[in-house]
């Protein structure tokens, strides 16, 4: 990251934050000035298929990273959250002094939900302890290694993997594949 050292970058099978004495030890020794906080994400069908999961798996991970930021003396954490955490009916464009006004998109509230006790989560541990822990809520993003696919991704991963596939069948890259196929979890190619 340009500007930026003493990184510190784990994959999940080298860490799992999901796992309180893993985050410990992988802190333990480690103090970087900064630190961004990843959760478990997904798109309407799996907020909507998996809200337990969503829910443990996000307050697990996002409790466990934030308090060892504190232990271990990170300075600043940048925690990144969701435009989902406002309310279903929210009035546009988003403002922050509308959280918590209404009822949640009920296909993402326990996503939401976890989102939102992070945000509140860091905002306590700078009254308290004078940290810099932010939260930002950007709309709904891709890039590399984001997830494509069809069932559990996010709308626009999923919609460029539909593109991608509708080119590959056009082309006749996909033998034997009906138009109306193309939007199948059949095709896990990309």
């Amino acid at each position: 990251m340009k500007g930026y050292g003493n990184l510190i970058v784990r994959t999940h099978s080298q860490l799992d934050l999901n796992n309180k004495p893993d985050v410990e030890e992988g802190s333990k020794g480690k103090t970087p000035t900064t630190s961004s906080l990843p959760l478990q994400g997904g798109g309407i069908h799996a907020n909507g298929s998996y809200p337990v999961d969503f829910l443990l798996n996000n307050l697990n991970i996002q409790n466990n990273v934030i308090e060892a930021a504190w232990r271990y003396g990170v300075k600043a954490l940048l925690f990144l959250g969701s435009s989902c955490i406002y309310p279903k009916h929210a009035p546009q464009p988003l403002r922050e002094e509308y959280l918590l006004t209404g009822p949640l998109e009920i296909t993402n509230q326990a996503y939401a939900v976890a989102k939102i006790a992070a945000s509140s989560f860091c905002r306590a541990y700078n009254r308290q302890y004078g940290t810099a822990f932010l939260s930002v809520m950007p709309t709904n993003l891709y890039g590399p290694n984001d997830h494509y696919d069809l069932e559990n991704s996010h709308v626009l991963p999923a919609l460029i993997r539909k593109f991608h596939l509708a080119k590959l069948a056009a082309q006749g890259d996909f033998e034997g594949v009906r138009r109306d196929e193309i939007c199948t979890d059949r095709f896990r190619k990309t």
